[in-house]
């Protein structure tokens, strides 16, 4: 029976030699794979109070839109700076080949709403991090974060952790 990390495609040499690029585009082009994984991310979820879903840019968007109508709860993006149409705070962040800024709605969350953070990889957990500090300074309440991969090697979960984040994702990659 497959599971969720049998239709991730790794694709070597991408985008800089030495990347082992994990493509979840192959798993939400097949549709058990996308419904698969779509109810593994939510089930530790279901019956928890969350009010709503933050998708981190740009993957996030089709598995936090997926996942707050499961819940039946509204869906909030983070984007790159200048994409969003209304009135935004930004966080700034390092990448690993250089610095990006984040943008939330600023009336997009309200103080004491319960979050779920989702995304499809968790690498060094920057971006993830710059949208936790987002959400927080609205005053939204982070419930746990929600990954397809965690790349352990990169240390993103340990950082998430140490800001007292649960993480929760459903494969794994550790340099092969």
């Amino acid at each position: 029976m497959k599971q969720v990390r049998d239709y991730i495609r790794t694709i070597v040499d991408f985008p800089h030699e030495g990347i082992m690029f994990r493509d979840v585009t192959t798993l939400f082009a097949d549709p058990r794979g996308f419904r698969m994984a779509i109810d593994q991310m939510l089930h530790p979820y279901a019956g928890l109070e969350i009010d709503k879903v933050v998708g981190l840019e740009a993957r996030g968007f089709i598995l936090g839109g997926a996942i707050a109508h499961q819940l039946s709860v509204g869906f909030v993006p983070i984007r790159k700076k200048g994409k969003l149409p209304g009135t935004t705070i930004s966080q700034d962040y390092t990448l690993e080949y250089g610095e990006a800024i984040v943008e939330i709605h600023d009336d997009a969350i309200a103080a004491g709403e319960k979050i779920l953070v989702v995304d499809d990889l968790l690498a060094t957990g920057g971006t993830a991090e710059a949208g936790i500090k987002l959400i927080e300074r609205l005053g939204g309440e982070i419930v746990s974060t929600a990954f397809i991969i965690d790349l352990p090697e990169l240390g993103g979960r340990a950082r998430l952790e140490a800001m007292g984040m649960e993480v929760m994702a459903l494969c794994s990659f550790d340099g092969e």
